[in-house]
């Protein structure tokens, strides 16, 4: 499922649920990365099978630790964004290391369910993952964690408001 928003439900669900342990810029565009491996192999002619070693969970690691690493410097930009989206934001170098490994084993996972053509357990041939579930279930599971990860936020949103509210109430009273 290369550049599709399957993707983006999962880790932002899972990113808007633990966004005090994880960053949740850095879990959502993990995605994308992983994906350049599909794009390259597509832009050299490559055609088969284009998830190779970015796919796996061993080199997803080095990956993860890859973006994560270089997704620091632009913690500035990632916190004006969620400020934009109201969702408060405190990055660190480790949350970041962490969220990109853990976006893209979540894509790894997904795709390895999804594409027989993974194997996530590389070196290993093995694909065990493979029809987990179905298409259409995956689909739906990721969908669910779409609309889950929109609940999710639209509480936050709420709170956020609620305590902002509270605080210019607070005050007024002292003023």
């Amino acid at each position: 499922m290369p550049f599709t928003p399957y993707h983006f439900g999962p880790c932002g669900f899972i990113g808007l649920v633990f966004r005090k342990w994880l960053d949740l810029p850095v879990l959502i565009l993990a995605n994308i990365v992983v994906d350049l491996e599909v794009l390259f192999m597509g832009l050299y002619g490559r055609r088969f099978p284009v998830h190779r070693y970015f796919h796996t969970f061993l080199i997803g690691l080095a990956v993860g630790l890859l973006w994560g690493a270089a997704a620091y410097p632009l913690r500035g930009i990632f916190k004006r964004l969620m400020q934009a989206f109201r969702i408060p934001y405190q990055p660190s170098f480790w949350k970041m290391l962490l969220s990109g490994v853990l976006g893209v084993w979540l894509h790894v996972l997904i795709d390895g369910i999804y594409h027989w053509d993974i194997r996530p357990f590389w070196p290993a041939r093995t694909r065990l993952l493979y029809h987990l579930l179905t298409r259409r279930q995956i689909e739906m599971v990721c969908l669910a964690c779409l609309a889950a990860a929109f609940v999710v936020y639209m509480i936050s949103l709420g709170l956020s408001y609620r305590r902002k509210a509270g605080q210019t109430s607070g005050r007024d009273i002292l003023n």
